[in-house]
Order: C-alpha cells, then sequence, then structure tokens
C-alpha cells in the first residue's frame, strides 16, 4: 500500500523543510547525527529535504509515518553529506517492510540447473531499481548495524555496475589501488571470521562482510560512519580509501571515548 504520509510535502516540487519538532526527534535518536557540527547539520538537514521530494516512499506491510521517511532519509543522505543527491539518480522508490521480508531467488549450478529458494533479508538495493529495508532493522541504528546506509552504500557502489566493492572512484585514488585495499582488507577479514568461527568467538564487524567484496565493501561503510574508530584502528588503509570516497572524516567527529555527543 502506499502510505498517507509527508503532509507538508504533498504536492510540492521543491523541497519543503523538515518541521523542527520532526527533525529533533528523528535525529535525536541517531547518534552518529549527534556528532555533526552545526553546518554538517544543516546540510544533511538540506539534503534530507531534498531526498524526500525526490524519492517515493512506498509500504509493503506497515503504514508510512513521517518519522519512518524522515529517518531513512537522514540515514541514507548520511554518506552523500559531501557527495550531492546527484549520486543517487536513476532510481526513486524505496520500499519499507515491517520487518524483516522474503525475496523469491534463483542460482545457476555448475551443471546448468536453476534453484529456486526463498531469502530472509533486512534490506535489498535493486540496480535502476528500488531500495527495500525492513523498519524494525533500521531503528537499530547507531550500534554499528545500520541497514539503511549499508543499502544506500550498495547503490553508490552500483552507479557503474554490480555491486562489487568498486564504485566509481574520485580523482586521486586509482582503481587498483582501490582494489587492492579492499581486497586485502577482505582476504584478512575473511581469515578472521573463520577463526572466530573454529573459536565460537564474534567478530569485531558483522560477519555478513565476508560474503563477497560488494557485501564488505557496504557492511565496512555502515561501520565508517558508526563505528569510524573501530574500523581505523582495525584497517587503516580501508578506513582512509573510505574517507577520500565518502570525503568524510567520521572518527575526527567522534570525542575520545568513541560515544557520541549529546
Amino acid at each position: 500500500m502506499i502510505g498517507k504520509l509527508l503532509g507538508w510535502l504533498q504536492n510540492r516540487r521543491e523541497p519543503a523543510p523538515i518541521p523542527d519538532a520532526l527533525w529533533h526527534e528523528v535525529s535525536s535518536q541517531l547518534p552518529f547525527v549527534a556528532c555533526l557540527d552545526s553546518d554538517e547539520q544543516l546540510r544533511l538537514r538540506q539534503l534530507a529535504e531534498a531526498f524526500l521530494t525526490e524519492k517515493e516512499f512506498t509500504a509493503a506491510d506497515l503504514e508510512l509515518s513521517d518519522t519512518i521517511c524522515v529517518s531513512i532519509a537522514i540515514q541514507g543522505c548520511l554518506p552523500i553529506l559531501n557527495l550531492g543527491l546527484s549520486h543517487y539518480r536513476g532510481w526513486i522508490g524505496i520500499i519499507v517492510y515491517a520487518d524483516e521480508f522474503i525475496i523469491p531467488r534463483c542460482i545457476e549450478d555448475e551443471f546448468g540447473v536453476v534453484h529456486e529458494y526463498q531469502e530472509l533479508a533486512s534490506g535489498e538495493a535493486w540496480d535502476g531499481g528500488p531500495l527495500l529495508i525492513s523498519w524494525r532493522d533500521a531503528q537499530m541504528a547507531g550500534a554499528g548495524y545500520n541497514v539503511v546506509i549499508h543499502e544506500f552504500a550498495h547503490k553508490l557502489d552500483m552507479r557503474n555496475g554490480d555491486a562489487n566493492g568498486m564504485p566509481p572512484l574520485p580523482p586521486g585514488i586509482s582503481a587498483a589501488a582501490w582494489q587492492q585495499v579492499l581486497l586485502a582488507s577482505y582476504d584478512a577479514f575473511c581469515a578472521a571470521v573463520d577463526r572466530a568461527d573454529e573459536g565460537g568467538e564474534e567478530t569485531l564487524f558483522d560477519p555478513y562482510a565476508a560474503e563477497n567484496p560488494g557485501e564488505f565493501f557496504a557492511v565496512m561503510s555502515e561501520a565508517f560512519f558508526e563505528t569510524p574508530q573501530l574500523l581505523l584502528a582495525e584497517f587503516p588503509e580501508l578506513y582512509t580509501n573510505l574517507a577520500r570516497f565518502y570525503r568524510q572524516d567520521p572518527a575526527a567527529r567522534m570525542p575520545p571515548d568513541g560515544a557520541a555527543a549529546g
């Protein structure tokens, strides 16, 4: 269903200001927003307003609210704070589910046999198509897990084709240098996942990052914005590349103890 929401945006072609009370209600629940300085918060708010005007939200099994849409807009616009909304061109729709959802899959094995199955997902980004988000998971933002940033990172990665961890790079970063750091970090993380599995331990970052380099890029983008000091300590070269790609340095925003500023 299509929710009836965002009354202040209805029938507007130009971005409309997010009401102050709504902005503060939503942003106060997102620790990584509190770390932004006043200029960054203003620019993020303006980006979110433009984003809400440009994109179309649809609800799958819940009723949309202003809070839901503004929260997704804020989190989704953080990665493009210094890149601009043009980086999200080429797609319009965002489908919001109440919780995890089922996606039909099919794969062809080495013998040419097609296998169909269903996969439970909390988010999904389709090349040229909509972005799917579980609202329950989106509300877990702030502790190193951020499904919204994850899926929007995929969208950035897809700007030049498949989500493979090789997005269009800014001047000054060669594709060869980016790939070398990405794959070295990925291999090191996969080895850490294997060791953790053998010892019955947990990894510093979501083990889903070991699926492939594309998922690694998306998970590390979550960490870049949510737990930047941890990522900087564990993968300094990867952090440097992400800082140059996103044109942000979240670790420098964080207070010495790593907690978000209030």
